[in-house]
């Protein structure tokens, strides 16, 4: 009888294991207490160190104004929004800012959301910083995890709104129909990353949209297919970017290019050795923004033959062979 009941009570602490493991393979946040958790970091802190199956973590409608971090040993976390419009996750942190122990926050440490793991998504959630126009740098969503990808996003704020890696590093990230605003340099960092039929607004003149700072040796850097770049700046007062570190690399493929865009499109930092590195390149771009005649003469105007390997697949392959998933979750 009592091996019976030990037997029993152990193949009972099995089923519950079980049952307690699948509950975290999927999990619900909901400021109201109608989820698994109330905050979004209180989720991401039971993800598992080195997780080899995929999480998902929905979350309800609301404003979350957390900082938040997926460390960088959290692997295959999936996030997805209510609804992008009302599902926002958002903080106020600025370069500059003095912290209560007294020290200042820098552009690296300013960001609301850090996404350190590999395989992450998200899909259906805005990422913001609301810190201001007049702080400087305030990075919305700082991501270096490798294989990332960001499906119906939005991403707001101004100056250094998406951090796609600082010098030195690298990942491939996939953005698809999403939305991205700010100031000066809002796209920018050192990752190999597409921007599928996203819309790219710029929220003033006098600017510049990406900063890349490509590793060196890397064949691609930022990569716009078929975007819309918009604006209610002045005509011909952003440029399409500039180079944050020495080759860095950014193409426009087949964009839709407003009239805000600088003829010139590029500058090179006042770093004219630069301009002997660097790789600025556009295939049929159109709109009033588009003046192939007029751009510097250091950028270039892809060939029917060169444009063939700016797919997708061919810029994020890798050595794995890696095609991101372009389909929402069911």
């Amino acid at each position: 009888m009592v091996l019976k009941h030990t037997v029993c009570l152990l193949f009972c602490l099995a089923i519950s294991s079980l049952i307690t493991f699948a509950q975290k393979q999927r999990m619900t946040v909901a400021q109201d207490g109608s989820g698994d958790y109330r905050t979004v970091q209180s989720a991401l802190n039971v993800v598992p160190a080195n997780n080899k199956s995929r999480i998902v973590i929905y979350i309800k409608k609301g404003v979350y104004k957390e900082k938040l971090t997926l460390d960088s040993t959290q692997h295959l976390v999936t996030l997805i929004g209510e609804e992008k419009g009302s599902t926002i996750l958002t903080y106020d942190d600025y370069s500059g800012k003095t912290l209560p122990d007294g020290t200042k926050v820098r552009t690296s440490t300013s960001g609301s959301f850090y996404i350190f793991g590999d395989d992450f998504r998200a899909e259906n959630l805005t990422f913001e910083n609301t810190a201001g126009r007049q702080v400087g740098q305030a990075v919305a969503a700082f991501v270096t995890g490798d294989r990332a990808v960001f499906v119906n996003c939005r991403f707001l704020g101004n100056q250094d709104t998406l951090y796609t890696g600082m010098p030195g590093q690298y990942g491939r990230q996939y953005y698809l129909d999403c939305y991205i605003e700010g100031t000066i340099d809002f796209i920018f960092g050192s990752a190999t990353a597409v921007f599928d039929h996203c819309t790219i607004f710029s929220k003033t003149g006098g600017s510049y949209i990406t900063a890349a700072s490509t590793p060196e040796g890397k064949s691609y850097g930022l990569v716009f297919l078929n975007c819309t770049l918009t604006s209610d700046a002045p005509k011909a007062s952003v440029y399409l970017g500039r180079p944050w570190r020495d080759f860095a690399k950014t193409a426009f493929i087949r964009c839709q290019l407003g009239e805000h865009i600088q003829p010139a499109g590029w500058h090179n930092w006042d770093k004219p050795n630069a301009e002997k590195t660097t790789l600025y390149v556009e295939y049929e771009s159109i709109g009033p923004g588009a003046n192939p005649s007029a751009r510097v003469d250091w950028s270039r105007q892809l060939t029917k033959d060169e444009v063939k390997s700016y797919t997708t697949e061919t810029i994020l392959a890798g050595d794995d062979h890696w095609k991101p998933d372009r389909k929402l979750t069911k």
